[in-house]
């Protein structure tokens, strides 16, 4: 077949405008929707003015720096740096920000002044899902995820490591400071690079002591990011956080859509997850503004405390137990009758477990029950029930051992088989589009606040490019219901003015322009 010609020196004749170069499904006319529907009050929440300063040289309005960000981390660009060089390079982010270029140092000191407060915009999305009926909140899935934090691994150490390390660092700067003195050369006017690197260092691991003296329980600190734990992943061991997250799925339609939406997000320090499904449960409530029918979460979430307070939310929870194969056991307790008459227990075989003590174990109180170790050695099941020759068989019933035996008998039904199946659709391929397509290996902060932030701002995204998902599938009068309408003529003409200043580079006439003013003042 011919071959097409080639011919880079080519130039339009009529040039097209960014808009034509957009498709009408692209995402980013989804976030610029978006971002132009936020009214005043959100934008007051989010601390951010529209109206700028009186004096001084025109600021980059805050709408394109927020569309900006938000469609970065949807396609996976977190860097300011980056960022300046798509608003400089790609047409997205040309037809964004209205063919301005914001700077890395502009972008960065508007999301380092107003990251903070991005949870309210999480909220925002979320809301959005519940108010248009898109959000299927009679299920919920809960699991953490281990992101690996900007510092590295072998830059955390404990007491012993820190102390070693001060001792070394001390007689590097020792050494230095003879070599300069040695020498004829008059003293330079700053310290030797070198000299100063050291001192910093010695000055970090100070610090890093200091911190380790005053938190009670961590026994090792990260030089580089001090609330950096070390935690296990699938990549091995990393200096990272926990990331908790719930999702809830949306409603099958007639566009047979599927995806979900992050109702609760957390940034945590703990690896462990038992200590973290309440909150995020709470928040999950309170940003959805109900409380969902079903939760499914992991047995890392599983303990009598948590499942208590379950039950007091009146919150239904499958959750299957980290050592199910010790229920096959036919002499687990949940086998032992109990008679609340004698408050004593009945073993299979009919022996009978009398109150002994109470007894403290890793903290925490329990009733001890105990037999006749003379009859549990003369038992046939001595040697599977116990081993115990001098004692016989011991019962340790915790103050929610009833809540786990409810709980395991309604883990076994078929119900809660089937509803637990759902937890790996929902909740672990969202962690797969926020790790894989999202490209969020690592935060980019340091810091817990700042990690919890960038978490929000990540949630948020997450949230949008499932809306998107569902926005391109509509009609265009059905995709005018997600902008909010402002009802002040007022903020109508400053949008317009806002509009005319965006393309003040681009060559308008005064006609354009009075068009442009005259169409959205009537509008």
């Amino acid at each position: 077949m011919p071959v097409r010609e080639l011919n880079r020196q080519q130039t339009w004749l009529l040039p097209p405008t960014l808009d034509e170069l957009i498709p009408d499904d692209h995402p980013v006319r989804f976030v610029a929707s978006v971002v132009d529907s936020l009214g005043q009050a959100m934008w007051e929440k989010l601390g951010i003015s529209l109206n700028g300063e009186p004096l001084g040289a025109p600021a980059y309005h805050p709408r394109a720096l927020l569309g900006v960000w938000l469609y970065g981390f949807m396609t996976g660009t977190r860097s300011s740096r980056k960022l300046e060089a798509a608003c400089r390079d790609h047409i997205p982010y040309l037809w964004l920000t209205g063919w301005q270029h914001p700077d890395h140092n502009t972008l960065w000191r508007f999301y380092k002044e107003h990251r903070a407060e991005m949870r309210h915009l999480f909220k925002l999305t979320v809301r959005t899902a519940v108010n248009m009926d898109l959000l299927d909140i009679a299920v919920q899935a809960v699991d953490g995820t281990k992101i690996q934090a900007n510092a590295a691994r072998d830059r955390t150490y404990d007491v012993r490591g820190l102390q070693q390390l001060l001792k070394r660092t001390d007689m590097a700067i020792r050494e230095l400071e003879e070599q300069n003195e040695a020498g004829d050369d008059p003293s330079p006017v700053h310290l030797p690079e070198k000299l100063r690197q050291a001192q910093f260092l010695r000055a970090e691991v100070k610090a890093a002591m200091e911190q380790l003296a005053e938190e009670e329980g961590h026994k090792r600190v990260n030089l580089t990011d001090g609330d950096a734990k070390l935690m296990k992943s699938r990549q091995g061991i990393v200096a990272g956080y926990n990331l908790e997250a719930v999702v809830s799925p949306l409603k099958v339609t007639d566009n047979k859509k599927t995806g979900v939406i992050i109702t609760g997000v957390e940034a945590v320090q703990e690896p462990e997850d038992h200590d973290q499904l309440i909150p995020m449960l709470e928040q999950s409530e309170e940003t959805t503004g109900t409380l969902a029918d079903m939760t499914l979460a992991d047995a890392g979430y599983h303990s009598g405390a948590n499942l208590a307070v379950c039950e007091q939310r009146k919150q239904m929870i499958a959750m299957p137990e980290s050592q199910e194969h010790r229920l096959k056991n036919p002499y687990h307790k949940d086998n032992f009758s109990y008679d609340a008459n004698t408050d004593s227990y009945i073993c299979p075989i009919g022996q009978t477990l009398e109150f002994l003590e109470m007894r403290c174990i890793v903290n925490k109180a329990v009733r001890v029950y105990g037999g006749l170790g003379t009859v549990c050695r003369q038992c046939s099941a001595f040697g599977i029930c116990t081993k115990n020759r001098y004692r016989g068989r011991e019962l340790l019933i915790g103050h929610y051992d009833a809540e786990l035996h409810r709980h395991r008998e309604w883990m076994a039904t078929d119900e809660a088989k089937t509803l637990y199946k759902r937890r790996k659709e929902l909740v672990e391929p969202a962690f797969g589009i926020i790790k894989e397509q999202m490209g969020v290996r690592r935060f980019l902060l340091r810091g817990w606040s700042n990690i919890q932030a960038e978490a929000n701002t990540l949630a948020i995204a997450f949230n949008l490019r499932t809306l998107w998902s569902v926005w391109i599938s509509w009609s265009l009068e059905k995709r005018r219901l997600l902008v909010i309408k402002i009802q002040e003529s007022g903020h109508k003409i400053s949008g317009a003015l806002s509009i005319l200043h965006s393309y003040s580079n681009q060559i308008l006439s005064p006609v354009q322009k009075t068009l442009i003013l005259v169409t959205v003042c009537k509008s």
